[in-house]
């Protein structure tokens, strides 16, 4: 070869090989960048060109998928229920994009799945569209239901969660006010933009879009009453339910001249613990979460869930019990005041561990991830988080709380030929306890072989409600034994 031609020879080759290497920098080194790009409509027209899997219920989808009109997106998400349904789904919006299951699991649900690639590799070798599979919840429909319609029914704001004790599935999670996905499912900037608009914070106070039973820490007040008692006998401060305890009323707290209040004229003085959650009596657990101390009360509420976000698998926030407290504001604490907050799934947790022996279990609401062939590609298994206390003082823990259903403040939670235990919490809410409090209710309901199907929190905030009207037993119990019957019943 001569040396012109070795030379235009040469020139070509590095042309090919400069190609070459630009080509595997595109497809390998910028894929990602190049596929997230928001200039890049390609693949989000691909994203919507087919249907989206579904999110099962009880066997049964809540979601669905329709074609869009006027739109290169062809099909845009549908919703079932959406408001029942949507502090479970989340929302998936060709304009907004998604949130909770819809984009935690939107691998799955769009077919894009690591997982699924043996399966979208067939498909695309025999000409059939790729498909997006299901993710099956632990949910259970009627449970949901019962906790909605009673939170509307009620008004206001609030939230229900429910857990099966023995696994940790989560059985109905509610949240109200709430919001329809289906409203801004597409893309239209008029339709879904506006509808978007009206329910952001900003532009609604009610703030629908707010899950409550996950995002929203309130002071649990009384309810947290069944965490001092659960720390008063895990210490061995006090073993009997039946025994007195040293509590005089009036009880001035530690290192203040201040008295700590009881409601009404009740019979607080040296109650028995048992007398003591029935009547709700602050002198009583207030003493012990002073008595105790800040590092037992707090290692306590650790056990329980306190202090450590929870991922179910949708994020929910931590609850808090604080650390370095005095013993004044450990007394305040132990009583669901001062700087104690919690969510109702930590609430729902702790109801579940007292019913469950002392056991607590894990929450989750995905069962199941399913391919497009209903093939089972990830099942979750229940997971122990810890033991917060022994059986035997659990089996104690109950037979206080069964009593406050069947003598107390619980009234309004029993069921027949079902045995609930319950405990109610009236939460001050604003500065110097301006506002309308929160009304609280946690209970668990139990079979004749002794376990536990179900135990629920429930939390209302009713602005509007007479003061004096306002209390766990009369506005969250009813709604917590609706849910409890909502399972026992779908069980027969």
């Amino acid at each position: 070869m001569n040396k012109p031609l070795r030379r235009i020879a040469i020139f070509c080759g590095l042309l090919v090989l400069a190609l070459l290497i630009r080509d595997n920098w595109i497809q390998y080194v910028q894929a990602d960048e190049l596929r997230t790009d928001k200039n890049n409509r390609r693949v989000t027209i691909e994203r919507y060109a087919s249907p989206r899997g579904n999110i099962i219920v009880d066997g049964e989808p809540i979601t669905g998928s329709a074609e869009s009109s006027g739109s290169d997106f062809k099909f845009k998400r549908t919703y079932k229920d959406g408001a029942m349904w949507a502090p479970v789904t989340g929302y998936a919006s060709q304009a907004f994009g998604a949130s909770q299951i819809e984009n935690l699991e939107d691998g799955i649900l769009t077919g894009n799945d690591d997982r699924l690639f043996f399966r979208n590799t067939l498909d695309m070798l025999t000409g059939k569209k790729q498909q997006g599979g299901n993710v099956v919840t632990t949910l259970n429909a009627a449970a949901q239901k019962a906790a909605y319609n009673g939170l509307k029914r009620q008004g206001g704001k609030g939230s229900v969660v429910a857990l099966e004790p023995s696994t940790g599935k989560i059985l109905a999670l509610a949240s109200f006010p709430s919001y329809d996905p289906s409203s801004f499912a597409g893309n239209s900037t008029s339709k879904d933009g506006g509808a978007w608009n009206k329910l952001q914070k900003k532009n609604n106070p009610n703030d629908p879009m707010l899950n409550r039973a996950l995002r929203e820490t309130y002071p649990p007040g009384s309810t947290f009453k069944v965490v001092t008692a659960a720390a008063a006998l895990e210490d061995g401060l006090y073993t009997d339910p039946d025994g007195k305890t040293d509590s005089p009323d009036p009880w001035i707290m530690k290192g203040t001249t201040t008295k700590l209040p009881n409601e009404g004229n009740i019979p607080c003085k040296n109650a028995t613990l048992r007398v003591a959650l029935q009547y709700s009596c602050n002198t009583v657990f207030g003493k012990i979460g002073s008595d105790l101390g800040n590092d037992k009360m707090l290692d306590m509420a650790k056990k329980f869930g306190f202090d450590e976000e929870q991922f179910t698998p949708v994020r929910a926030n931590a609850s808090v019990f604080s650390d370095n407290m005095n013993p004044s504001q450990t007394a305040l604490s132990s009583i669901g005041q001062f700087n104690t907050a919690a969510t109702p799934l930590q609430m729902a947790m702790v109801a579940s561990a007292v019913a469950n022996d002392g056991k607590l279990m894990k929450p989750y609401m995905v069962d199941e991830l399913q391919s497009p062939g209903l093939d089972p590609i990830e099942k979750t298994d229940p997971e122990e988080l810890s033991q917060p206390l022994s059986a035997e003082n659990a089996q104690k823990l109950q037979s206080m709380m069964e009593t406050v259903v069947d003598k107390g403040t619980g009234a309004n939670a029993k069921i027949s030929g079902v045995t609930v235990g319950g405990k109610t919490g009236t939460a001050q809410h604003g500065e110097n306890n301006s506002e309308n409090p929160y009304a609280w209710f946690i209970s668990y309901a139990k079979g004749d072989d002794g376990s536990s199907p179900v135990a629920v929190a429930v939390v209302v905030e009713d602005d509007d409600a007479v003061r004096d009207d306002i209390s766990g037993g009369g506005l969250a119990a009813p709604i917590a034994r609706n849910v409890m019957e909502a399972v026992i019943d779908s069980k027969k």
